[in-house]
């Protein structure tokens, strides 16, 4: 079976991973060089380029510091790639620059408006806190909006039961994948944007009328088939998206456990005081090195 993350999509997300460790450095001007650099080349290739930035956009790299720079720049990546989406599918969007008790991107279609926020975790994080997905959040910074949407990497999402879901159905928030957001830029491309507006709408609608509940397989029963219900056309991109979110997970786990192994051969080359020096920075390795190990894909995209 052909490969559907191709090499060049993972040289654009390797030569991201250091432009953002580049740019770091004054915040603001970084953000707007980053924002306009992406835009500049998603404008040049096309929404292919796009695509091959949201299946892959998910993990943040083990490189970058906890709390660093790189790490927030990170972050405001994955905002304008959100905004990017939006506006493939014909909405108007932007990226907020609020810094705090707000959402990160706004976008407004011609039946409805929305706010939403992206979410990248390292795959050697281990603890699922809902909190961390800020769903309830989202609803309180809706300001007016029917609609809030949080885009998460899917093999961070718990796939049996977790409060984001109850929170989801009780306070009319669309949680979501990288790989249905991929999915809804291809529809338009292979149909009108009006299409994928449509879609996108739909699936919004369905969150507020779903019974509150912990268990994940009610929500994605009933997101998946919205999207599976919606178009002929949807079916062979279902399928793309369903072996690139396998790929996606190879390759992230591949550039994690590089990283994680030059960085070994890094500190067996020290000297023995160096070395020492090191050592309490460094002892957390084999855990998060285990933690990419166990990471597989968990089906979400199967219950349809």
């Amino acid at each position: 079976m052909k490969a559907i993350i191709q090499q060049a999509a993972l040289q654009r997300r390797a030569y991201w991973v250091e432009e953002i460790r580049k740019l770091s450095g004054h915040f603001g001007n970084d953000v707007a060089r980053l924002e306009n650099e992406l835009r500049a080349e998603i404008k040049t290739n096309g929404s292919s380029a796009l695509i091959d930035h949201l299946r892959l956009c998910g993990c943040l790299p083990e490189s970058y510091g906890h709390d660093s720079s790189e790490e927030k720049l990170y972050s405001k990546y994955t905002d304008v790639l959100l905004a990017e989406s939006f506006r493939a599918m014909g909405l108007r969007s932007l990226v907020l620059q609020e810094r705090a008790d707000a959402a990160d991107v706004e976008a407004f279609g011609k039946s409805y408006s929305l706010v939403a926020d992206a979410k990248a975790f390292r795959l050697s994080r281990t603890a699922k806190n809902q909190k961390d997905f800020k769903v309830q959040a989202m609803h309180g910074w809706k300001r007016g909006k029917p609609y809030a949407i949080v885009v998460c990497p899917m093999y961070q999402l718990p796939a049996k039961a977790s409060q984001i879901y109850q929170q989801a159905s009780v306070h009319n928030v669309c949680v979501l994948t990288y790989s249905h957001l991929s999915l809804l830029v291809s529809l338009s491309q292979v149909s009108k944007a009006k299409s994928a507006e449509d879609l996108l709408g739909a699936m919004l609608k369905t969150v507020p009328a779903l019974n509150a509940s912990k268990d994940a397989t009610p929500y994605w029963l009933t997101i998946n088939r919205t999207m599976l219900g919606f178009s002929r056309k949807i079916e062979p991109l279902w399928q793309n998206e369903k072996q690139a979110a396998v790929e996606s997970i190879v390759a992230a786990k591949e550039e994690a456990l590089t990283y994680l192994a030059n960085e070994r051969a890094r500190l067996m080359s020290l000297s023995h005081d160096a070395a020492l020096a090191e050592l309490v920075k460094a002892h957390k390795l084999e855990s998060r090195k285990r933690v990419i190990e166990s990471i597989a894909d968990n089906g979400l995209l199967g219950i349809c």
